[in-house]
């Protein structure tokens, strides 16, 4: 059975190697209770949502809106044909308002603003509302900054390409997390479309079809669960699987994504679906010489296959920095369009 993540009691900062460093979730307890929109959240949802009105920017945002019959959950409709929810643009102020009309309402409509960046759509917001974070290292960008507001939701099992801060500032939370070994007992979906932009799980957490799903229960024996309040901070690193469920009438979370990697670095989704079209289809021993290729070239870390090579002769096996980097994208991109 799932096991609660590992809990820090009065941390006075946020040391991001240490956490980096131990690979696994981890939450601040009450790091960020202190917050100005945590306390508007205490004093109530409208409360709440009258602060972060003061923020909206007049930039309409994206609105996801599905019927009570979705019971929270945005996922794919039953019959597959596309996605259980609509989304529009509108305004924040307007969007908060459906919220608000809705709060008391037993049947209400399941509505979240997913991931919205911060200093875009709710300028001055982060003021009083932010994580001190020491800057990136040279050649690193800097944390992306995104809030979450809706009622009661259920972000359905997917990873992030980023590791991720959370922050809980109104209502309560649940994350349930599983590490990325277990992406086989997690029956992903497909790659597109998809609620939100990263694969899910086929899965629905609160009612698991085991039958369908038997792995399921092996990937609940690695799970780990982490019940957040207002002002409690979540770590998790990327690429680890998580179910999130928003359980009061209104919530709000702020997220702060970022690599460990250079900016020049491109995602590895690019390399995996390229995998799909170079690779996959090849006889299983041809996929097996493979492994061996990416293990001495890649997945050592690339010194290995350099070592024994003069700098002036390494070429592309050489240490990239941006000027490389941007020499390698122009000639994948002449071979892909061959």
């Amino acid at each position: 059975m799932p096991r609660p993540v590992r809990s820090i009691d009065g941390a006075d900062a946020i040391d991001l190697p240490s956490l980096l460093a131990a690979n696994e979730p981890v939450v601040l307890r009450g790091f960020a209770a202190d917050w100005p929109l945590v306390a508007a959240g205490r004093a109530g949802a409208e409360r709440a949502i009258a602060y972060l009105k003061q923020f909206d920017g007049g930039r309409p945002i994206v609105g996801y809106t599905g019927e009570p019959a979705i019971g929270g959950r945005f996922f794919y409709r039953d019959d597959w044909t596309g996605l259980n929810f609509d989304a529009a643009r509108v305004g924040l102020s307007a969007y908060l308002d459906r919220i608000a009309s809705h709060l008391d309402d037993p049947d209400a409509p399941a509505c979240y603003i997913g991931s919205t960046d911060l200093d875009t759509y709710l300028p001055g917001l982060r003021r009083d509302n932010d994580l001190s974070l020491p800057p990136p290292a040279p050649g690193r960008a800097a944390p992306l900054a995104s809030i979450w507001i809706g009622n009661r939701t259920v972000a359905a099992t997917h990873y992030d390409l980023s590791n991720n801060l959370a922050v809980c500032l109104v209502g309560q939370r649940r994350f349930t997390l599983f590490p990325p070994d277990q992406i086989a007992n997690l029956y992903p979906g497909p790659l597109e479309p998809t609620p939100g932009g990263q694969v899910v799980s086929m899965v629905d957490l609160r009612a698991p079809d085991l039958d369908r799903y038997p792995r399921f229960a092996d990937a609940l024996g690695q799970a780990q669960i982490a019940d957040l309040k207002p002002g409690d901070v979540l770590f998790y690193p990327a690429l680890w699987w998580h179910n999130v469920e928003a359980l009061d009438r209104f919530n709000v979370m702020i997220n702060y994504w970022w690599n460990d990697a250079p900016a020049f670095a491109d995602s590895p989704m690019t390399t995996l679906l390229h995998a799909m079209l170079s690779l996959r289809e090849r006889p299983a021993a041809e996929r097996a010489a493979w492994a061996a290729m990416f293990d001495h070239y890649i997945w050592r870390g690339g010194d290995d296959a350099r070592a024994h090579l003069p700098p002036e002769i390494q070429g592309d096996l050489a240490p990239l920095d941006p000027a490389a980097a941007r020499r390698l994208r122009a000639k994948l991109l002449q071979r892909l369009n061959r």
